[in-house]
């Protein structure tokens, strides 16, 4: 039985660790697919266009909009963020289990057109952790993990539309899980309609015969 890829949400607070374990599930399994997001924020030291986002200006961006070449869109920190439409559904139908690393707002816009995907949220042990987190990678200013945090504290009330909450305490533990419930997923029954479809015909027609 093949089964077409699960479409995946990664969202958590910023310093919640997402993006490493984006990285670790790419490293150690072959099954996944990362959707790269466009924005319209500047790169950081290290990061290429292609690899870690598709760099753009607002006005093209806005042009993608208009144009409906996005899954999803949203504004965060004064940046807009998307989801490239065409390269996720080429990935999905080959197999391959699809990860968009995208905020709340996104992953609301997702679910709405695709009601299948899975809605995982990752957070830290404690508040604490999280300003120690965005602290201790020395790439923002005090003013901008200010507004990170006050971020987080909105995003907070959202999480229960998620289908699962991932605590980002051990990596490696972290990693595991989040890999596990991924896994599962392709066997959840409104994932397999075709297949319960056909078994039922298969039983109905050896029932037939049973009659007759």
């Amino acid at each position: 039985m093949k089964h077409e890829g699960v479409l995946i949400v990664l969202s958590g607070f910023s310093g919640a660790g997402k993006g490493t374990i984006v990285k670790r599930l790419m490293s150690q399994y072959d099954n996944y697919a990362l959707s790269i997001s466009m924005t319209t924020r500047a790169p950081r030291e290290g990061e290429l266009d292609g690899r870690e986002y598709f760099f753009s200006t607002k006005e093209d961006f806005e042009k993608r909009i208009e144009e409906n070449g996005l899954i999803e869109y949203a504004c965060y920190c004064g940046n807009y963020y998307g989801t490239p439409k065409d390269y996720v559904q080429k990935m999905l139908k080959e197999g391959k289990d699809v990860i968009l690393e995208i905020e709340l707002q996104g992953a609301m816009k997702v679910k709405e057109q695709f009601p299948q995907a899975l809605l995982l949220f990752v957070m830290p042990p404690s508040a604490e952790i999280l300003k120690e987190r965005l602290t201790g990678r020395g790439t923002e200013t005090a003013e901008v993990i200010e507004s990170r945090l006050a971020r987080a504290s909105e995003e907070s009330e959202g999480i229960e539309q998620y289908d699962y909450i991932v605590v980002n305490d051990v990596l490696d533990e972290c990693v595991e899980r989040v890999h596990r419930i991924i896994d599962c997923a392709h066997d959840a029954a409104d994932r397999n309609r075709a297949f319960i479809a056909d078994m039922r015909r298969q039983l109905q027609k050896f029932s037939q015969k049973d009659t007759e």
